[in-house]
């Protein structure tokens, strides 16, 4: 029997398996010669000008430059076509909206922000979804249609046994039934949604400090206390979608919260989460605690306890420390992961002068031994996360010639 354009090992199937092994080697290393793609993918010179010619029929790559500072002409350099496909990504929290469009090579072209501020929501959640997007959109010079993907991050987790949201009664408006069919029939393009620390790990996996590492747990502490459970390099979602909700967990130090759903709360956030930090600095005698919104305080807290050696300072991040210790031994227990990635702005503010006194607590407190390392993307992870994630599916699709 002939073989199908699906057939492993026919000559179709393994030109695409080229493709895209030369596709992703322009996206690691950006403009390279025929001969260094050659060289790279093990193909000889005439199958390399033949796979480089396909692409750029294809409109997957485009023809850009030379070398330069060799004798004689110079090679003609390939580059993957920053237009062949665009994904959006969202980060959602109660206050606002961010958005952004990126192009298929990762570059974000176009953003825009949306408050959302207050209790109730002023427009449907449907509009403000539509609405952000529309604004990165039209930034990024571009029209509804051109978007291939849209992932949108929010806390919690939708469940995908209901389709509702659940772990996060404090995001105004996305707990309607039909929410996510108002969405998807409001938008051209198929609409993904994940949790936003699930997408922090997502962008510090491709991106940042956890890249390379098939088992990690990343730890977030901003407006919410929460974790990202990475397993044999897949996302752990649980049967709810609540697996890495680690703020409800019991833990010793802080008082049992019941109901914790309706709490919205649990005994490792009340213990350590952002909101404990300017509580525990009021404990210690400080005075003077930075006003305005608890995550920046917290923030700024531990920011400058890291950078100024005093008692009370060292005394806070000691005691910080030793909480987030307590927790994290929990998870450490049962998952026994190669790595731990502190994220979110209460932790990251700390530097190595926290991850330092952080990991010699743990190895106080949890039999194995991770390693801790700060994360690396500081700027809107959940959002680069949320783009990350729409970008590997748009990539798979567009960069598939084997269809």
């Amino acid at each position: 029997m002939a073989g199908t354009a699906g057939t492993p090992g026919t000559p179709r199937v393994l030109r695409a398996m080229n493709d895209r092994a030369a596709l992703d080697l322009l996206l690691e290393h950006g403009p390279l010669s025929r001969t260094r793609i050659g060289k790279l993918t093990g193909l000889s010179k005439p199958t390399a000008s033949q796979l480089l010619a396909r692409l750029e029929a294809a409109g997957l790559v485009l023809a850009t430059g030379t070398t330069e500072g060799r004798p004689g002409p110079g090679a003609q350099l390939y580059e993957v076509n920053p237009a062949a496909a665009y994904a959006a990504g969202l980060d959602v929290t109660p206050e606002r909206i961010l958005a952004a469009v990126a192009d298929i090579t990762g570059r974000t072209v176009g953003s825009y922000e949306l408050p959302t501020p207050g209790r109730r929501p002023t427009q449907p959640v449907v509009r403000q979804v539509t609405d952000a997007l529309d604004g990165a959109v039209k930034a990024a010079g571009l029209a509804r249609d051109d978007v291939r993907r849209l992932v949108i991050g929010t806390p919690g987790a939708f469940d995908p046994n209901t389709g509702r949201l659940r772990y996060a009664s404090h995001l105004p408006g996305w707990h309607t039934p039909a929410l996510l069919d108002e969405v998807a029939a409001a938008l051209p393009m198929p609409v993904e949604y994940e949790n936003d620390v699930n997408l922090v790990a997502v962008a510090e996996q491709r991106l940042g400090a956890a890249r390379g590492h098939e088992d990690f747990v990343l730890l977030w502490n901003e407006g919410g206390l929460g974790a990202a459970l990475v397993l044999g390099g897949r996302l752990h979602r649980g049967w709810t979608g609540g697996a890495g909700e680690v703020g409800f967990l019991p833990v010793p130090g802080a008082p049992l919260v019941r109901q914790v759903t309706k709490a919205n709360s649990g005994g490792y956030q009340e213990l350590a989460g952002s909101q404990a930090i300017p509580r525990l600095a009021r404990e210690l005698g400080m005075t003077n605690i930075p006003s305005g919104p608890y995550t920046e305080a917290a923030a700024q807290l531990v920011e400058r306890a890291a950078a100024e050696d005093t008692v009370l300072n060292r005394l806070l991040l000691e005691t910080y420390a030793t909480r987030l210790a307590t927790g994290l031994a929990s998870l450490v227990s049962v998952l026994d992961p190669e790595l731990v990635v502190l994220s979110g702005a209460s932790l990251t503010s700390g530097g190595e002068v926290l991850r330092t006194l952080v990991q010699a607590e743990l190895e106080e407190l949890a039999a194995s031994r991770p390693r801790l390392v700060v994360g690396d993307v500081r700027e809107h992870p959940v959002l680069r996360g949320a783009l990350e994630s729409a970008l590997a599916t748009t990539r798979d699709e567009v960069f598939d010639t084997a269809r």
